[in-house]
């Protein structure tokens, strides 16, 4: 059994949804931006980055849920311009690298 009482199959992937449409989708599907530990935020292009995570399904979803405070309150913590820019910078590039492959 899962944690949450539901039965789990062997292959079953856990859902993500995005903070800014709440579209569910696999965790491979959305971009993850993290808060680490130590309070810097970063893209995360693995997924694997150790600290709390917030889901988003495109870099218009981001813009928005910067825009509501969506990304503030996932993060609970105010996301400075700086980090932000950052993070739409390498969010941005990775996006077009999984066009071009």
């Amino acid at each position: 059994m899962g944690q949450n009482g539901n039965m789990q199959t062997a292959g079953a992937k856990r859902v993500r949804t995005c903070i800014a449409c709440g579209a569910q989708q696999g965790k491979n599907s959305l971009y993850r931006v993290v808060r680490s530990p130590e309070g810097a935020v970063s893209f995360d292009a693995t997924g694997r980055a150790s600290g709390r995570g917030a889901y988003v399904c495109s870099a218009a979803c981001l813009d928005r849920a910067c825009k509501t405070k969506r990304l503030d309150r996932a993060l609970k913590m105010k996301v400075s311009d700086q980090d932000l820019a950052r993070v739409v910078a390498d969010m941005r590039d990775a996006i077009s690298r999984s066009e071009v492959m």
